[in-house]
This record gives C-alpha cells, structure tokens and sequence, in this order.
C-alpha cells in the first residue's frame, strides 16, 4: 500500500528473526523506502501486542540482524556496468569499472566500515552470518582468475567455466557450479551482476554506505577519465590495458575470497596492511580524516563543518547508548535480579529447615550447595556492580572534556565491566525457577508470543 516494492519476505536462521527483499531500485528511492519499511514495521507489531527488534544483537549466541547493501552502477541508457556477460575477460568496460571499484573500496575501506559503526553492530560483526570487521572483496574463482591474467601477462585471454558440481549421491543428479561463488563471509561480495555489502547493521540507514561507494568510485572513475582522455584511439586498447593492469597490482590486497571469520585472515590483513577496525571508536575518527574529507567535500557531499558534526553526533551517540545500556543493566541487577536471588534463597533456607523440623537427620545438602552458589554469585555481582558503577561514572565524565577518549573507555573498559556482570547474572537465572524471575526467559522471549 505504501508503493515499497518487494519480493520475498521469510523466515531467517534465529528464532523469530525474518528478512525482506526489496526489489531493486534507484538508491534514493531505495533509503526512502528503507526507512518507510523500518517504521512500519515497528508499528505494526505494536499493533500486535509484539516488539520489533531492529538491534543489531538483542540476545547473546543467537545469530544477529543486519541489511545486505546490493549495489551496482548503470549507465544513463539503463546498462548494468557490473554485467560481466558470459566471457568476462573480453569485457573491457566491465573490468575497467571493476578495477575501479576495487581500487576505490581499497583507498577507503576505513570510510565504509565507518558507514556500517554503532553500538549494536559492534556485537555482531564477526559472529554468524556477519562479516568480520576488515574490509575486503570477494570475487570469485572466474574474476579472480581473470584478473591474475591481466597482472602476469597484462591481458586476460580466457574465463574459467562453472563446470559441475557433483553430489555424490547415485539418485541426485550433478549440478551445474556457477563460477562466480558466493561468501558469506565477505563484507564487499561480488555476487554475478552487482555486490554486495552485508557489513551494514539492521537498524541503520542504507544511505551511509551507498554515500560512500558512489562518491569513492565516482572519484576513481574521474581519475581513470584523467589518465585516459587524451589517449589516441589507436593506442587506446594498450593504455587500457596497462591501468588494468597497474590498478589490480596496486590494489589486490584487498582482494579475498577465503574464509573471512578465521584467525589467519585477521594476521594475513595485518600483513596486507588491512584495517581491523573491531570498534566504532576506532572507526568513527577515519570520518575526518584528510583523505577521506577531501573526498567528502571536494564532491561537495558535506561541507568540513557537516562532517564534524556527524563526527561528533556519531560519538556522543555512541557514549549515551552505552550509558543508558550500564545505567539500565545496574537497575536490573539491584532492583530485580538481586532481589530474587535473596527470594529464593529464603525459600531454600525455609524448605531446609523444614526439613530438618520434620526429621533431624535429614540431608539437606543439595540446598546447601545451591544456598552456597547463590550466595557467592550474588556477591560476585554485586562487587562487579560498584566496579562497573565507578568506571561509567569515570567514562561519563570524561565525555564533557573529550567525547572520544570517553567512547573508548565505554568499549574498552565499561562493555568489559557488564560482561563481567553480566556472567553471574546469567549463572544465577540458571538456577532460579522462572516463577521468581523477574524477566521472561530467552526460551519465553524466543520461542512464546503469550504472556
């Protein structure tokens, strides 16, 4: 009804959790749409009596939510430019702009992982069905394969086939292996016609890192204009060629079609002189810096004073989620979880003694063990709790001196503190029936729409 076009709507990996796939459409229409979804969709479930959870990971161990950013580039008469056609190493003007893509996402993979940085997201990148934090791009046995041409020999003369993929299985027939792959672990991924970026958190914007991508590539496509313009058409095939060739040496550290969750791609980045920025703390400040602002400005998408801004906005709101975050998890621990604990603990000091009323001999140490657990996991907390009190009263008021030194201290020491917290907590609700809890459990909350 509200003209957002779509094509499936389903079931995800994680209990409750539910994708929709928009059809594609230009990229203003898109963010528009985007949003007009988002907001819909929290309303409806209120309608419900239901929440609509755009964070990016709401429960621990359980797969979190993000947007996969499909984006290409077409000419004014409607030409996808990331077709490769059937025999891609023939096709000059799609490996023009696919070298230009890659040389852009390398000299400004700082700036899009900026574009995929919040609170939520910090949790989720590196975990299931998220992308690790380093930037790279996957393109497959066939690109890659025709790229390594254009570097050894300065042309690409053939393309590897999908050939077959055999099942093994004598009552299932072969199946035709397409040779362009596909990685669920890349963050930037060629994926036939277009790529796609799946870095992105699920309650964020689409327009962040399409801003980045277009303006990134438009500005290597205007340098590749620069080194080509006065070119002799008879000569014109040979330069071609040779920036190919140039651009694909200079660049192909980015480059990655491996298993991007291992520990040996995070030291083989750090060889390659990849970022890993694990943090929206160590992504944030790359907004400003001189390369990426002049790019920013000089295509006159922001002015330095917007960027700034943003730069500032982007911390502050960083700091106060992460407060508001620390304030909420000590008011749960005191006023509901510790409160139940010492509930229960009196239940079992009453059956105990009970018991023992009854027949003097009695065991009673199975509730003696778990008064003991109880007793030291509440303890624990409430140590934990003072420890995380002191640092976010540390962390909050370093934000009025210097927002960025307080956003570390947030993410480094405070998101320490509530793990910390958080660990005993979880240990102790194990152990308390649900009557006495004061919160659903995650089998209710995943698993039950009723009260």
């Amino acid at each position: 009804k509200l003209g957002v076009p779509a094509k499936t709507q389903h079931n995800e990996v994680a209990p409750a959790q539910h994708e929709l796939a928009p059809i594609y459409e230009g990229v203003n229409q898109s963010v528009d749409h985007n949003q007009i979804v988002m907001e819909t969709m929290k309303k409806v479930a209120e309608r419900h009596g239901l929440a609509c959870l755009l964070h990016e990971k709401p429960f621990a161990g359980v797969n979190g939510s993000g947007k996969h950013n499909n984006w290409s580039l077409t000419a004014d008469d409607g030409t996808n430019l990331m077709n490769p056609g059937d025999t891609p190493h023939e096709n000059i003007q799609f490996l023009l702009v696919l070298a230009c893509i890659i040389k852009a996402v390398d000299i400004h993979a700082d700036l899009l992982r900026e574009s995929a940085s919040n609170v939520g997201n910090d949790h989720r990148l590196g975990a299931n069905e998220a992308p690790p934090a380093i930037i790279s791009v996957f393109l497959g046995e066939q690109l890659e394969d025709v790229l390594e041409q254009l570097i050894s020999t300065g042309t690409a003369t053939h393309s590897k086939a999908g050939g077959v993929l055999h099942t093994g299985v004598k009552r299932l027939p072969d199946f035709a292996k397409d040779a362009t792959d596909r990685n669920r672990t890349s963050p930037f991924a060629f994926t036939g016609n277009k790529f796609e970026f799946r870095m992105l958190g699920s309650s964020s914007s689409v327009a962040n890192p399409n801003i980045i991508l277009n303006t990134a590539v438009a500005e290597v496509l205007h340098q590749f204009y620069e080194e080509l313009k006065d070119v002799p058409a008879d000569k014109m095939d040979t330069a071609v060629h040779e920036l190919l060739k140039k651009t694909v040496i200079d660049h192909k550290r980015v480059i990655f079609n491996g298993n991007g969750y291992t520990d040996e791609w995070i030291e083989e980045a750090e060889k390659r002189g990849l970022y890993n920025l694990v943090s929206t703390p160590d992504a944030l400040p790359h907004l400003i810096d001189e390369k990426n602002a002049k790019l920013l400005t000089s295509h006159h998408i922001f002015t330095d004073a917007e960027l700034h801004s943003r730069y500032e906005i982007k911390l502050e709101n960083y700091v106060k989620t992460l407060h508001i975050e620390a304030g909420t998890l000590a008011e749960i621990i005191q006023k509901d979880l510790l409160p139940s604990i010492t509930t229960y603990m009196e239940k079992i000091a009453q059956t105990a003694a009970l018991k023992k009323s009854v027949v003097p001999d009695i065991s009673v140490s199975a509730e003696a063990s778990l008064l003991t657990q109880l007793t030291e996991l509440s303890e624990t907390m409430t140590k934990d709790l003072e420890t995380l009190k002191k640092d976010t009263a540390m962390a909050e008021y370093e934000s009025g001196k210097d927002l960025l030194k307080s956003a570390k201290l947030y993410q480094s020491v405070v998101l320490s503190d509530m793990e910390k917290v958080r660990a005993s907590a979880d240990a102790a609700e194990v152990l308390i029936p649900d009557s006495i809890l004061p919160y659903p459990t995650y089998g209710k909350l995943l698993f039950s729409i009723s009260d």
